[in-house]
């Protein structure tokens, strides 16, 4: 490659030519060629070669193969992976715990500023934080998790100092921002399309699932990505496509339901929306500048948890397959995630779920999944010719906590080796990279243990190999060239009225109507409404703290009387809606109180709001065991226990409130976590409008007939909790579904509309038989 001089003239010559300065960062342009982006802070300078420009990133003087964006990303990331020291391969290996933008003073997502409190520091909301300081510089880290941002502007601006810090540091490599689904609305949400500054709020998981509809999913995944690349985001911890098949898992709330066609097709739409950029975005195959990496999750599905319990904490870490169904848990990822229509052809990265994947190991090994060989290499890289990004799930390298209901680490079947051993048992699964972990210096030590065992040559290699893949995802979609925002165009772009107004229709499309006796729905707007006030239990947060009680109105009462007239008086009401929320358990599955009492700790977790005693659940559990904290305990089964459903109050008003209007319509809006048991009231109320988690607003649109109902059961709704426990976790479509007072079953695929239930190329496609 020719090395190129620059004289001091020819520098600034070029820049006044041909370079337009947007903030602390500069523009250059290549005609017919891509526009780079950078500090002049960093100290890079731009080569010329010919014709072009390029970014002299290791600021060598020369053109390197990294730095030519006429390169495939492959050969670039390979050329820029052999120049990498093994320190910097192994913070390219780290992904950072979460970052708010600011950092809060205190708790989830705390972080300081000179030493100090971001209020107390005088630090602009868009600096980078002592912590981000480290991490990046002195661990090498470049993929950043970021939570809540203070504005699109904040949120820009921080980018572009995260940039250009990076920028002058060793090779140059730009960050990779990443975040969690940041689309979903609340139940006070309203809409207004012309509010901007915030995003737009889309249905998630069971409610995207819930249109039957993947074009939808696709055209979120489009608009999505390009408020993600406003926002310096450039890969989406997302999609959720575990299979939705046991109904009692606090994240069933999250994945495309249990069907494994549909989860397939919805998960090829949600990625192909995300990762393809088109015309002049379009870098090459698909990928470009508004294109996101897809981090498909959770490999090879979280959704058959035994009890319903979940794997962020011990008392979850199994997953069962009493129905021998793992295939099927496997379909959404090699039928969906790993076939792609577009021309990305794939996810760009993978996430394995927390639990142990209990007995599917040939071997015998029941390890959890990122630490598993068999279900990284052997299954997800060999079998299925996976040869993207794996990304451990967060902290599972961490120490867990002193009981199994502790929020802490999570290194499920390798309880027993230090963090050193478990960082180096995950590389030689095949794992790239080590979610929530800031620290460089476990991954130095796993090199040298691989050294030690393998040989150097060997063990730079199966590094070099995981660079590469992180790099290329670096690459495909443009952060090289450019990774610089201009905060007035993010305002613009995030939280348009375009996009709000899309967002909306899709929550409407995704809301359910369950119930209509005697045409008693569309209830029009002249009518008088009694909305009563719910009572909110005291919750738990992941990390043991508390919102308080209280006692208020579920929905804004003010977006209610833009649709009705109000009263507090029942008997002045023409109907009422009762606005509630599907049964959840407190303590999903395991009560410290019930093993200090000499039990197992192990207790339901129930899907009705009244008392249940698991009178038939099994008497031994399929998996049980934990060496460091519950090694005496070789049975979690819960049978003969009773629980409480924690919103056990919503059925009390539901009830309360029939009594009160007597005969006149009542009208219940269920804003559904997961499947639940309709028995309990169904009966006794006129109409039920169910959502799964969008703003009441679109369900008020519902009832007042603005919009047509068209929204289907993305999941079954069990008779009883009878069939619940019979049911297998691993089996999607196995539970005796519920059946109302008009003759409806309640099953997978079922709506109705105006006309009644409905019948159509949706549900000829997607059914339980």
């Amino acid at each position: 490659m020719k090395k190129v001089v620059l004289t001091a003239w020819a520098i600034s010559s070029f820049i006044a030519a041909n370079a337009q300065e947007t903030g602390n960062f500069k523009t250059v342009m290549n005609p017919g060629g891509a526009t780079l982006g950078y500090s002049p802070a960093s100290g890079v300078q731009i080569l010329t070669v010919g014709k072009f420009k390029f970014k002299d990133l290791n600021q060598n003087g020369k053109l390197d193969k990294y730095e030519d964006w006429r390169l495939p990303a492959e050969e670039r990331a390979k050329d820029l992976a052999k120049k990498m020291s093994v320190a910097q391969i192994s913070g390219l290996m780290l992904y950072s715990q979460h970052q708010a933008i600011p950092s809060a003073d205190a708790g989830f997502g705390a972080g300081t500023y000179n030493g100090q409190p971001y209020s107390k520091s005088n630090a602009k909301p868009f600096v980078l934080n002592d912590m981000q300081k480290k991490f990046l510089k002195e661990d090498n880290l470049r993929h950043i998790l970021i939570t809540k941002v203070e504005s699109p502007e904040v949120a820009a601006n921080w980018n572009n100092n995260m940039q250009a810090f990076v920028e002058g540091i060793g090779l140059g490599i730009p960050g990779n921002t990443s975040t969690d689904p940041r689309h979903t609305a609340t139940s006070n949400s309203e809409f207004n399309a012309g509010a901007g500054g915030t995003i737009s709020m889309w249905p998630d998981g069971l409610g995207m699932a819930a249109t039957f509809e993947p074009a939808l999913v696709k055209q979120f995944g489009n608009i999505a990505a390009k408020e993600y690349r406003a926002l310096g985001i450039a890969t989406a911890l997302s999609p959720q496509i575990d299979l939705g098949s046991e109904p009692r898992w606090y994240r069933i709330s999250m994945t495309f339901g249990e069907s494994p066609l549909m989860s397939a097709d919805m998960a090829r739409a949600y990625i192909d929306g995300f990762q393809t950029s088109y015309g002049k975005d379009e870098i090459k195959n698909g990928w470009g500048y508004k294109s996101v990496n897809a981090m498909v999750k959770h490999w090879p599905s979280g959704g058959a948890e035994e009890g319903g319990r979940d794997g962020h904490w011990a008392y979850g870490k199994f997953a069962v397959y009493p129905g021998k169904n793992l295939e099927q848990h496997l379909y959404p990822f090699t039928e969906g995630a790993f076939k792609l229509e577009g021309k990305t052809k794939e996810a760009a990265a993978v996430m394995p779920y927390y639990t142990i994947t209990y007995g599917q190991d040939p071997t015998g090994n029941n390890v959890a999944n990122g630490y598993s060989k068999y279900m990284i290499t052997d299954l997800l890289r060999k079998k299925y010719n996976y040869d993207g990004v794996v990304c451990t799930d967060w902290l599972i390298t961490g120490e867990e906590g002193a009981t199994p209901n502790i929020f802490a680490g999570k290194p499920w079947g390798a309880e027993a080796l230090t963090i050193n051993e478990r960082h180096y048992k995950i590389i030689m699964a095949g794992v790239d990279q080590f979610g929530g972990n800031n620290d460089v210096k476990p991954v130095l030590a796993a090199y040298e243990m691989g050294v030690k065992e393998h040989g150097e040559k060997f063990m730079r290699a199966r590094f070099e190999t995981s660079a590469v893949r992180l790099l290329k995802n670096i690459f495909r979609v443009g952060l090289f060239e450019n990774a610089y925002l201009d905060p007035q165009e993010s305002k613009k772009v995030v939280g348009n009225a375009e996009f709000m107004k899309a967002g909306y229709n899709a929550q409407l499309k995704s809301v359910v109507m369950l119930k209509n006796k005697a045409g008693v729905l569309p209830m029009a707007k002249t009518k008088t409404v009694y909305v009563p006030k719910v009572y909110f239990p005291a919750v738990k947060d992941w990390w043991g703290i508390y919102t308080a009680a209280k006692f208020d109105y579920p929905v804004d009462i003010n977006v209610i009387k833009k649709y009705y007239n109000v009263t507090e008086d029942p008997s002045k009401a023409d109907f009422a809606i009762v606005f509630v929320s599907s049964p959840y358990s407190a303590d999903g599955g395991y009560d410290i109180n019930d093993r200090k009492a000499g039990g197992n700790g192990y207790v339901p977790i129930t899907l009705q709001y009244s008392t249940y005693t698991a009178t038939e659940a099994r008497a031994q559990s399929i998996a049980a065991g934990d060496p460091v904290i519950d090694s005496t305990i070789t049975n979690r089964s819960y049978k003969d226990k009773s629980v409480t459903a924690n919103n056990t109050m919503d059925l009390r008003t539901i009830q309360d409130t029939k009594g009160q209007m007597k005969d006149k319509p009542v009208i219940v809006v269920v804003n559904a976590s997961k499947p639940m048991i309709f028995n309990e009231f169904e009966q006794s109320v006129d109409g039920i409008v169910l959502h799964f988690g969008v703003s009441g607003q679109a369900a008020l649109d519902i009832i007042s007939g603005a919009a047509e109902p068209s929204g289907l059961l993305p999941l079954q709704m069990p008779k009883n909790m009878s069939v619940v426990e019979k049911q297998y976790e691993d089996v999607p479509f196995d539970m005796e579904c519920h059946t109302d007072s008009e003759g409806n079953v309640y099953d997978f695929g079922f709506g109705l509309n105006w006309k009644g239930k409905i019948s159509d190329a949706r549900t000829a496609k997607y059914h339980s038989k």
